[in-house]
């Protein structure tokens, strides 16, 4: 991988956080499929486009995208080795060939001019050092009128019901992992239009999508999920055993409010976020 600008991120992505996602793209996935419909709704992606998926990961996304730009093609860009591993390997068993992925910082990896109909992420484009250097160097990937569709999350309270299913955890949160530094990023719908303005961008449009998040198949499940995720496994080192174990049996209380017949199923809102090179 050539032309790094987010060193600490590559770090995290290339440590044990990024290998947590790799060792499980489901479970990530399945959080925050119930938004991949809005998603494609906005991108609009016909069967001839040429395709970016920023921050792909472990390749969902750039997979489905694959299949809609059927006689077009797509590359996935993601600074993580271990989820792209992963994403390849998925690419190769499902037998999707109109598909590439590639390592590399989106902020300053290169693409080709105007090589883009649609660049798409599902929640990729937030850990940026630079933001409107990576959003301008996105734009020079697009072709004249074609279109940049991502999401990203909306700004958290207190008394969301994320919030309130995991309030046992909240004493415990002491900072962000390295690998989600800097997700808070664009909350803001109006830094959103202001980076993606300055970046070269017209007709930035930002709408809020609401959808059920899926944790897992019951409380006790989900419970051992989120505390297995980086941010709260990296707050919980040197915490005493006894403390996350009442810890734990918390978190599933919490948690029981959301339990469903299909799982647990917490609301959540994102920002589905519509701009067009000029």
């Amino acid at each position: 991988m050539h032309g790094i600008a987010n060193t600490q991120h590559a770090e995290a992505w290339n440590g044990w956080e990024g290998a947590h996602w790799a060792q499980n793209p489901a479970r990530y996935n399945a959080i925050v499929a119930a938004f991949n419909d809005d998603l494609f709704r906005v991108a609009a992606i016909d069967a001839d486009d040429r395709v970016l998926d920023i921050g792909c990961g472990t390749g969902q996304i750039t997979l489905l995208a694959a299949r809609q730009a059927c006689r077009g093609h797509v590359v996935g860009v993601d600074i993580s080795a271990p989820m792209l591993e992963r994403a390849r390997a998925d690419a190769a068993e499902q037998g999707v060939t109109n598909v590439r992925f590639e390592q590399g910082d989106a902020q300053v990896h290169h693409l080709p001019n105007g090589g883009f109909d649609v660049a798409i992420s599902r929640g990729g484009v937030m850990f940026f050092g630079d933001l409107v250097a990576a959003f301008a160097n996105i734009q020079g990937g697009l072709r004249p009128g074609g279109r940049l569709v991502f999401m990203g999350p909306q700004g958290g309270t207190p008394d969301s019901d994320y919030a309130r299913a995991t309030a046992a955890l909240g004493p415990l949160m002491r900072e962000p992992s390295p690998a989600v530094r800097g997700m808070g990023s664009l909350v803001d719908p109006a830094r959103i239009h202001e980076v993606l303005g300055e970046a070269g961008f017209a007709d930035v449009s930002v709408a809020p999508v609401e959808a059920l998040m899926d944790y897992g198949r019951d409380a006790a499940d989900a419970a051992e999920f989120i505390l297995s995720q980086g941010p709260v496994r990296f707050n919980l080192v040197g915490v005493d055993q006894a403390v996350i174990e009442r810890t734990r049996e918390e978190l599933r209380e919490g948690l029981s409010v959301y339990e469903t017949s299909e799982g647990v199923r917490i609301p959540g809102a994102v920002w589905a976020v519509r701009a067009v090179r000029p």
